[in-house]
């Protein structure tokens, strides 16, 4: 994935303390580096679809962001080795939008697919 995750499920992720809870595992001594955290939880889908994982991020040295790409693949395969997506896939539903993730075999990349789009303009001077 690149950065470093740590991938946590969690109950009511709506109203998980992600600003308080995000730093003591981003700067635990686990993690010399620093980590990336992942609070999960499955949202119900109808039998047939897609799971979707509802996803709040907390970003080392940033704080609550609105999406992680890198961060919603460590997700999929986060829960795809714990045995909770068999279909090994899932939409990870995230403040900034959805994105489709995929990982066809252990052996292969993960694919994500989603918008992009414009959230900032501006101007510096050097």
């Amino acid at each position: 994935m690149g950065n470093p995750h740590a991938v946590a499920i969690v109950g009511d992720i709506d109203q998980f303390p992600v600003a308080v809870v995000g730093p003591l595992i981003e700067n635990n001594p686990l993690f010399p580096n620093r980590v990336n955290v992942e609070f999960t939880s499955a949202i119900p889908t109808p039998k047939g679809h897609i799971p979707i994982i509802r996803q709040r991020t907390w970003e080392r040295g940033s704080g609550i962001t609105q999406a992680c790409g890198t961060g919603a693949c460590a997700t999929v395969v986060a829960w795809i080795l714990d045995g909770l997506l068999p279909e090994r896939e899932a939409i990870v539903r995230l403040d900034g939008g959805d994105l489709h993730i995929h990982w066809p075999t252990p052996d292969s990349e993960v694919f994500m697919e989603g918008d992009a789009v414009k959230v900032f303009e501006g101007t510096a001077r050097l």
